[in-house]
């Protein structure tokens, strides 16, 4: 197995529990811009007073589920975590949290038909969601991503609500000036 293996394993097992998601991190910014590589994948659950054995129970033993849920002190939510030993790779599964853009974002959600690295439909959020929520973490790889995603959405892009969530968590410096650098030939 490897790590889209098992990512696809995952999404069949969250549709198999009948639980809404939303595939975010790297699976979403790659499906709008640049393929990377990342030693995780994030999802995030509509599964308010559930626990992960749904899930569980639709994967194999290879797949080992962190006893406690813990806080993730980046997006500032509820988290469980799935190992994968053998290919050392770990996937997060986030609760929904009531974030009024956290909200808002699942709500947009949609499905693409054909994710370039898993080469199957997945849950994603927009791009602009994508945008919005990588300027909140504000970590370098998020920047990197955030203006791969401008670079290859250009003229796709729903501004004034990037804008309008920007202003909302202070990050709107920042997202014009990885706007001002997208190249204007693209």
């Amino acid at each position: 197995m490897n790590s889209a293996e098992a990512i696809r394993q995952m999404i069949q097992a969250i549709e198999a529990a009948d639980i809404p998601y939303l595939a975010t991190g790297s699976l979403a910014s790659t499906a709008y811009a640049i393929p990377r590589a990342s030693k995780d994948a994030d999802f995030v659950l509509q599964m308010a007073h559930r626990h992960p054995d749904e899930i569980m129970k639709h994967l194999g033993p290879e797949f080992v589920l962190d006893d406690q849920m813990s806080f993730e002190s980046i997006t500032g939510t509820m988290r469980w975590i799935v190992h994968i030993p053998s290919i050392d790779f770990d996937i997060e599964l986030f609760i929904l949290s009531d974030d009024p853009f956290h909200q808002e974002r699942f709500r947009r959600r949609k499905v693409i038909k054909h994710h370039p690295i898993l080469g199957c439909p997945v849950t994603l959020p927009s791009a602009e969601d994508v945008i919005v929520q990588k300027l909140r973490w504000g970590r370098p790889k998020d920047k990197v991503d955030v203006f791969d995603v401008m670079c290859v959405q250009v003229g796709h892009l729903d501004w004034p609500y990037i804008e309008s969530w920007c202003d909302r968590h202070g990050t709107r410096a920042l997202m014009e000036e990885l706007k001002a650098a997208v190249p204007p030939d693209l």
